[in-house]
């Protein structure tokens, strides 16, 4: 099969691969649509180091069942069904796995991380992490799936509530689709920050109150809740300085390794603050539900290339996008 192949920083090549055969209870998909996800920027530069050469990166996908492996007979699963998967395999039987939080387990595996991702023809994931996707719902939508589910997750770790006022650190995907997610937890005031021009007027055009400078986005109030969904030091700090006290902050950018922080400020606002690394099992199945319902829109935003000009779209991605909020490879 043809694979894209990350082999060292800014190297990445399509080479022939062996097909994955699917294991117990494994599924093997035909992959239709894998999106390029900013870890795995950092991943191609050299700076992640989950990702190790020579490795088939690619979590964000969907595709056709191409066959199931032994041990999936009760899997409402058939060869042909249009499908995304969870990435995010865990082992199912740890303290974390059986208490709602999976994506903490000590054992858990992503694919295009520590097993072999979606920048190929096939994959094959655990026929519990597969979904069928209904008829309605494009493959493009359905590889939006695993990045919405980690904005359902940010928004569950921040208890948002109608009223509530957020500021949002990036409009990068995940940025954009915090901002969605929110909207549909009923929020109407939500905030948008970052440096690029072409990425804050897809936030405006998504409702969003979009700009550069966190103090003018304020108002001369402070903010609700506020995500950072980039991960850098200063963008950080702003998230902590610019929230009333008690109010909730969380982390998902991966950027920086470490960041300096206003603990005395933290400490004297009683101020929240959290990571937020992935998703659960609910927050994919309601990001799913919420792609079906309508509540995700970036396919104007979205673009497509051929897995064989993956090389260029993350030197694309790295040195600017311009106006657009997603690369969709396809196969």
């Amino acid at each position: 099969m043809r694979a894209l192949v990350y082999e060292g920083p800014r190297i990445m090549n399509v080479r022939e691969a062996e097909a994955p055969e699917p294991g117990e209870g494994e599924v093997l998909i035909q992959v239709e649509r894998a999106g390029i996800c900013g870890s795995e920027l950092s991943g191609y530069l050299g700076h992640n180091s989950l990702r190790k050469p020579p490795l088939i990166m690619g979590h964000e996908f969907s595709g056709v069942v191409e066959r199931l492996g032994s041990g999936c007979e009760s899997a409402a699963l058939s060869p042909g069904d249009r499908v995304t998967a969870n990435p995010l395999v865990s082992c199912g039987k740890c303290r974390a796995c059986t208490n709602g939080a999976a994506q903490l387990c000590a054992g858990r595996q992503l694919a295009g991380a520590h097993r072999p991702g979606a920048f190929a023809e096939y994959v094959a994931v655990p026929a519990t992490n597969v979904h069928r996707l209904e008829d309605h719902v494009s493959f493009d939508e359905g590889a939006f799936a695993e990045p919405f589910a980690c904005a359902v997750h940010v928004c569950r770790k921040l208890k948002l509530r109608p009223t509530d006022r957020l500021l949002i650190m990036g409009a990068g995907p995940i940025g954009l689709l915090t901002l969605q997610a929110a909207q549909a937890y009923g929020l109407r005031h939500v905030a948008v920050a970052d440096l690029n021009d072409e990425r804050l007027s897809i936030a405006a055009e998504l409702g969003a109150a979009a700009g550069m400078s966190v103090q003018a986005l304020a108002g001369g109030d402070k903010f609700d809740a506020a995500v950072d969904a980039v991960g850098a030091g200063a963008t950080r700090r702003a998230c902590v300085e610019f929230v009333k006290p008690g109010g909730r902050v969380v982390f998902t950018g991966l950027h920086e390794e470490e960041s300096s922080l206003p603990l005395n400020l933290l400490v004297r606002s009683e101020t929240q603050v959290t990571g937020a690394f992935a998703y659960h099992t609910d927050d994919f199945e309601t990001a799913l539900q919420w792609i079906g319902e309508g509540r995700v829109r970036l396919l104007p935003w979205t673009i497509h290339a051929p897995l064989e000009e993956g090389r260029a779209c993350f030197e694309r991605l790295i040195s600017g996008p311009g106006r657009v909020a997603k690369i969709l490879l396809t196969l």
